[in-house]
């Protein structure tokens, strides 16, 4: 999905890849987004994907360390939203793989594999490229309603 618009706004994050960023991050690109004025529906959309995204980062890609989170939120006149959430983590071998319902490489069976299907169904495009040792970029766009 490519942007149609000209972009009116944009906001870049870092931060640490700890578990108590993760609502920090939710609630910082919902406040942002807020500008194109989304339903509440959206706005919690966008919450529930950011959420996933970052969670992974934690979770999967810095595993048992910390690393840096990269988020960048652009907003376009058409209100689209696109943001993008990457880390320098572990990457994903196998991103196919990965995107598949129930897939999950954790072998204590505390995580159900559900990430990217719940990106995917509050969105309406996700992308995600990773590479092995360099980290894992994923990209959502979620188009608004006009007000």
């Amino acid at each position: 999905m490519k942007e149609t618009g000209r972009k009116i706004n944009e906001m870049k994050l870092r931060m640490p890849s700890l578990s108590a960023n993760e609502g920090m991050a939710r609630a910082a690109v919902a406040a942002f987004c807020a500008q194109l004025d989304p339903g509440v529906c959206e706005l919690a959309d966008i919450k529930c994907a950011v959420s996933e995204a970052v969670t992974n980062c934690i979770v999967h890609g810095y595993r048992d360390q910390v690393g840096d989170i990269y988020i960048t939120v652009s907003l376009y006149e058409d209100a689209s939203v696109r943001i993008e959430i990457r880390d320098r983590g572990c990457g994903i071998p196998d991103v196919k793989a990965a995107r598949q319902p129930l897939y999950t490489t954790d072998a204590a069976g505390e995580r159900s594999g559900m990430g990217f299907t719940v990106m995917e169904s509050f969105c309406d495009k996700v992308g995600v490229r990773s590479a092995c040792g360099k980290g894992t970029k994923v990209i959502l766009y979620k188009k608004l309603k006009r007000r």
